[in-house]
């Protein structure tokens, strides 16, 4: 009894130490405005690098990532950057991996090159990568708090955890880049939604695609999510069906939400017998989605708590962690493949926040390595007492796995 009571009172206090941290994320962050600058944003893009032609080409083998972005570029420094303001239309580029660059002697700076393309060589050069790789692409897109820097480092990651083959893109939309912009980041990524449906159309209509694993983290899921339901009613079945591998990371998604609207037609009977699947992973101690979990009122996807308490009290009295997830969708039980799989990972969450197990937990990065790669049940998961939710088992006590070797984890 005495140990529970010590367990009890030690829960209390972390939930109200990070609710006294929330405070000033929610209070700063509804009621600080975006700043406009003291530069005309029309200048930031007047340059002709902003706006190449077809006859600016980039070398693929110095930039082997492709890039689509809605955020404000600079173009007016030595390096192009991108803003974390909305950008006067959709860009699309190649960028390299993280480099260190020296700006000054025994000073160096770590950055992200980039360049801007023509949009109809770049969907040339896209299309040309694919069918050297069986039509497979990997399209990441990010969430909450990323810069570009931040976002292209985890896509150079994942390519490389995942040695995937085909041509890697990610989807760059204005997120801050701060703890206090969260609702900022909401707005922008509301407002992003045309951009990102329409270039997810033209992706999945290519000729050249086959298969689109599509990858997103956080506050990304609910750009995605939607705008794959937009792509799903308005083109033909054959096409929307090459967006078949959708994993959604620690996604800050209204479980029910997703249960009632998104799933009933992403996993709809047609696209998973079509090879349609939706992998989740989540995770209890996952704070960051503790805080929008507190913040909007109701479960995320990504953060399975009880919010019926009769549930939570019968999972207790079976002796059963006390985990709520999305249900499985009843209208697929009968088809022999797999639409739904829930991976949880709170045995083996790692990082201050607890919200890129996929990046920082070796475990978790061997899953979500062999799920990008296709397989539909990768070695090391355990069964629970639900079909399609998974734990991970964490590595043996005497064990001690260099986790960013593993998740090929550079800084």
């Amino acid at each position: 009894m005495a140990m529970a009571g010590r367990q009890i009172l030690k829960n209390i206090a972390s939930r109200a130490r990070w609710t006294i941290l929330t405070l000033p994320w929610l209070m700063a962050g509804c009621v600080t405005p975006v700043e406009y600058g003291e530069i005309p944003h029309s200048a930031y893009v007047a340059a002709d690098r902003c706006n190449p032609t077809a006859n600016d080409k980039i070398d693929g083998s110095d930039k082997p990532f492709f890039f689509v972005t809605s955020r404000l570029p600079n173009c007016l420094t030595e390096n192009i950057s991108l803003l974390n303001h909305r950008g006067d239309k959709v860009r699309y580029g190649r960028f390299a991996a993280p480099r260190d660059v020296e700006r000054e002697p025994g000073k160096t700076t770590r950055t992200i090159p980039l360049a801007f393309s023509d949009s109809q060589l770049w969907w040339k050069e896209v299309s040309s990568e694919m069918k050297a790789a069986d039509g497979r692409v990997l399209l990441y897109v990010h969430g909450y708090r990323e810069t570009f820097f931040s976002s292209s480092r985890d896509t150079d990651q994942i390519k490389r955890l995942a040695n995937f083959q085909g041509p890697a893109i990610q989807y760059s939309w204005p997120s801050q880049g701060a703890l206090l912009k969260y609702p900022v980041d909401e707005t922008n990524m509301y407002w992003d939604e045309r951009n990102f449906r329409k270039f997810l159309m033209q992706l999945a209509q290519l000729e050249t695609t086959k298969e689109i694993v599509l990858i997103s983290h956080s506050l990304g899921a609910r750009l995605v999510l939607p705008s794959l339901e937009y792509v799903d009613r308005n083109v033909p079945n054959s096409d929307s069906s090459v967006i078949s591998n959708i994993i959604l990371v620690s996604p800050d998604v209204d479980t029910q939400d997703f249960e009632r609207d998104i799933a009933e037609e992403i996993l709809s009977d047609r696209r998973v017998r079509n090879d349609r699947r939706i992998t989740v992973y989540a995770s209890l101690h996952d704070r960051a989605l503790s805080l929008s979990d507190n913040y909007h009122g109701y479960p995320r996807l990504g953060y399975p708590r009880c919010f019926d308490p009769f549930v939570a009290a019968d999972l207790k009295a079976r002796n059963l962690p006390e985990r709520c997830y999305a249900k499985y969708p009843k209208y697929v039980e009968a088809i022999d493949k797999t639409a739904l799989t829930i991976i949880d990972s709170t045995a083996i969450s790692r990082g201050t926040s607890g919200h890129s197990n996929y990046l920082l937990s070796a475990p978790v990065c061997k899953d979500f390595a062999a799920v990008v790669n296709g397989e539909r049940a990768p070695k090391g998961r355990q069964a629970t007492h639900l079909a399609h939710v998974f734990t991970l088992a964490p590595p043996p006590k005497d064990a001690k796995p260099d986790h960013l070797a593993i998740c090929r984890r550079t800084e």
